[in-house]
């Protein structure tokens, strides 16, 4: 199993985990990969340091087994911890699943459902949808206030 480091053509990075190298390479130019935060299918492999576990056991000088070489301690803030960037976008990303948990996805009637719970035709909730760029500004032309939000296609399906 290969694990690569990814980036979009917008800068997200993220990981891929591939059986083998011509796995990878074959995803690629069949552009089966994209970017969870962005949907971008322009994916590159980042440069990445090799993982060796040195930690194994060595034969004394008698011929038996030595007790396993303990690892050394990581030096102070060695160990790798996610990037601010990467934080970021595990943020938008519980976020943007948060949002998804508790709104009610409305589709394509999206402008049509908030101008009713605007003018109190239907019942207050918080809703999602669809709507084009033309919609979305005559809504908030009538006040109403609305946020467009690009869900990521990794988000809209359930990961198996």
């Amino acid at each position: 199993m290969k694990v690569l480091n990814l980036q979009c053509g917008y800068g997200h990075e993220f990981e891929g985990w591939f059986a083998s190298e011509g796995d990878f390479r074959s995803q690629l130019a069949r552009r089966l990969l994209s970017c969870p935060m962005c949907g971008d299918t322009g994916i590159v492999k980042l440069p990445s340091a090799p993982r060796l576990n040195l930690g194994g056991r060595e034969a004394a000088a008698d011929g038996n087994p030595a007790a396993p070489t303990p690892a050394a301690a990581p030096q102070e803030g060695a160990a790798r911890q996610p990037s601010e960037r990467a934080q970021l976008q595990g943020a938008w990303l519980r976020a943007v699943r948060r949002i998804m948990a508790e709104t009610e996805d409305v589709g394509s009637r999206f402008a049509e459902e908030a101008r009713r719970i605007h003018y109190g035709q239907a019942d207050e909730r918080a809703i999602r949808g669809q709507a084009t760029r033309e919609q979305t500004e005559q809504l908030l032309d009538e006040g109403i206030p609305v946020l467009p939000l690009p869900i990521p296609a990794s988000l809209k399906e359930p990961l198996q």
